[in-house]
């Protein structure tokens, strides 16, 4: 019987045993790795070379969808599944466009991550019925945006562009720590790196470009 390696990347230890202690209850899956980052994994997944990776997209250092870039920048050939509690479809399509090969959401990790394991390591995508019409239905009636270089849904993740929504509404950092169920560390990881992409130093800058790509009068996608 072929058996599948499989390492574990999330910042919640708790989470991380509990899953391994799940997966292991099949004899054709083994953790032989864990993480607790973006920039952690890399190196496990360097030294390890598992079949799949298991991944959230909330993590410091290095978030769920710049890790799966890098993953794919590096040529490893690990495949890649993103558990989350994240179940918005722009998450969907950003975590598939970025290479990640399923998407399971946290509160159906019994019923269908040892599916989704199964079916990525034979090399098919994995997305429940729900989740399969809600990204069809949303490329249907939002193709994905072309435009200029500085689109935020081309330089900005999904969660970056979420806490810029909030960080430009005048909420605290430890307010959207709260709404986004992040530490405040976090969040400020995510208003750097923010700053960073976008080459601005003061928030009235961040306010003029969410005001540029109407993010001011756009549905918030905080759950």
């Amino acid at each position: 019987m072929r058996q599948i390696t499989v390492v574990l990347v999330d910042d919640h230890v708790l989470l991380r045993k509990g899953l391994k202690l799940l997966l292991e209850k099949e004899s054709s899956i083994k953790v032989v790795g864990e993480a607790s980052d973006g920039e952690e994994a890399l190196h496990v997944l360097e030294e390890t070379k598992p079949h799949i990776v298991i991944l959230d997209i909330s993590m410091p250092n290095l978030d769920g969808i710049e890790c799966i870039k890098e993953i794919r920048n590096r040529g490893l050939k690990t495949k890649i599944i993103v558990l989350t509690m994240h179940s918005d479809e722009h998450y969907i399509r950003e975590v598939m466009g970025a290479g990640a090969m399923g998407f399971v959401q946290k509160a159906s990790v019994d019923t269908e991550l040892f599916l989704a394991i199964k079916q990525v390591a034979d090399g098919d995508i994995y997305l429940n019925k729900k989740d399969a019409h809600a990204i069809l239905s949303m490329l249907i009636a939002d193709p994905p945006h072309d435009t200029e270089d500085d689109d935020p849904y081309k330089i900005l993740s999904a969660r970056e562009r979420e806490v810029l929504k909030l960080l430009v509404r005048g909420f605290t950092l430890k307010e959207i720590a709260d709404m986004l169920y992040l530490s405040v560390k976090t969040v400020d990881t995510y208003k750097t790196r923010i700053m960073h992409k976008l080459n601005y130093t003061k928030k009235n800058e961040l306010v003029n470009y969410a005001l540029k790509y109407s993010f001011l009068s756009e549905k918030q996608e905080t759950q």
